[in-house]
């Protein structure tokens, strides 16, 4: 299987591409934790009950310890931490948590393989291939939406 993508155009008038295409991702499902489970016991000899248990208490853990200012390292998919958006103070001492941090986030860095051309890989798109989204799935999504769904070129 591969990552699908659509040609999209730029519309934007103010922007110095107007009119070039490029291409997105598309994701053509999404995998729930149930359906990993399941995959992941066909695999394996933990069954799908024991999956969503590790499951589960790896989110509460993962939880926990990035709310203890702590970054996780789960080794093979990457690093979590957490940031902060905050709004500037005029000197340190104008600066307040209440006042200023005005939202949390969630920081991702997936772990990488440094080559000895100085590249890097990321573990998670290891072997990872593109090609276009083919032309029936545009028109079965086309049909459950019931909007038109814009394909240049074809």
């Amino acid at each position: 299987m591969a990552v699908m993508y659509k040609l999209r155009q730029e519309k934007n008038p103010k922007s110095k591409f107007k009119g070039q295409w490029y291409a997105r991702a598309i994701a053509i499902e999404t995998v729930d934790t149930a359906t990993i489970a399941n995959i992941m016991q066909q695999n394996c000899t933990v069954k799908k009950a024991d999956i969503l248990a590790v499951i589960a208490e790896l989110i509460d853990v993962l939880k926990d310890q990035l709310q203890n200012s702590k970054s996780v390292r789960l080794d093979g998919l990457g690093t979590f931490r957490i940031g902060i958006k905050t709004k500037p103070a005029l000197t340190a001492e104008d600066f307040n948590v209440t006042k200023n941090v005005v939202g949390t986030h969630v920081l991702f860095r997936p772990q990488a393989k440094v080559n000895k051309d100085k590249t890097r890989n990321k573990a998670l798109l290891d072997g990872c291939r593109v090609q276009e989204l083919p032309l029936n799935m545009i028109e079965k999504k086309k049909k459950k939406n019931n909007t038109p769904v814009p394909t240049p070129g074809h």
